[in-house]
């Protein structure tokens, strides 16, 4: 039998936002800024299946395109054009703070860098973070850390990653989170790579973490 489903999914353009908007049946007052990784886009399954688990659990979730993914469809994004793309990020969260009472930061991979940097920047932008698969260093790279913001890092954050995933261990990124001066938690996912499975993810026990989250601010 047919059940009914738990939210609506709708193309979302505005102001310089591209993606698609989830909205919760029953809100409860939470909202996400989703985004994807360097080679990549927001119909990621990854983000697909996490955006429509946390929906269906009351957050209206606004997963979108990074503004280099927004000028060409494939591609990896400019190192020099990383502040963009942080602004772009700014702007859906400034969108969704109309729609909801709290907003969550949330990116996988180059995204959640993105993220846990704009975070850094402006510790009053959003509720708390995301990030799935963070990119420590890069693959077989390990003295290239990306952690030079982690101790300004005043957002309270949820950590996503696989068990093989070549972009940091376990072990390391216990270690990186350690510098961070605010609420964190580390959810490691056995056996999974840098993309957490993809449409075999399981997101139940992200949605868990998210809804023990509350607004620190």
């Amino acid at each position: 039998m047919a059940t009914e489903p738990n939210s609506a999914v709708a193309p979302y353009e505005k102001e310089g936002v591209r993606g698609f908007l989830h909205t919760p049946i029953e809100s409860d007052g939470r909202g996400m800024v989703l985004t994807h990784g360097a080679g990549a886009d927001c119909s990621s399954p990854l983000l697909v299946t996490i955006a429509n688990a946390l929906s269906s659990a009351g957050f209206m979730v606004l997963r979108c395109d990074l503004p280099f993914r927004q000028q060409r469809r494939k591609g990896p994004p400019s190192p020099a054009n990383s502040e963009a793309d942080r602004a772009g990020l700014k702007s859906a969260v400034v969108a969704l703070k109309g729609l909801v009472r709290d907003v969550f930061l949330a990116g996988s991979s180059y995204g959640g860098r993105q993220a846990s940097m704009l975070a850094a920047e402006e510790p009053e932008l959003s509720a708390g973070l995301l990030l799935l698969s963070y990119p420590l260093h890069p693959p077989g790279k390990p003295e290239q850390l990306r952690t030079q913001h982690f101790r300004g890092l005043r957002t309270q954050a949820v950590f996503v990653h696989g068990t093989a995933d070549p972009f940091g261990s376990i072990a390391e990124l216990k270690q990186a989170i350690a510098l961070i001066p605010a609420p964190t938690q580390l959810i490691p996912i056995e056996g999974a790579g840098h993309d957490l499975g993809g449409r075999r993810f399981d997101p139940s026990t992200v949605v868990a973490a998210m809804l023990a989250r509350e607004s620190v601010r």
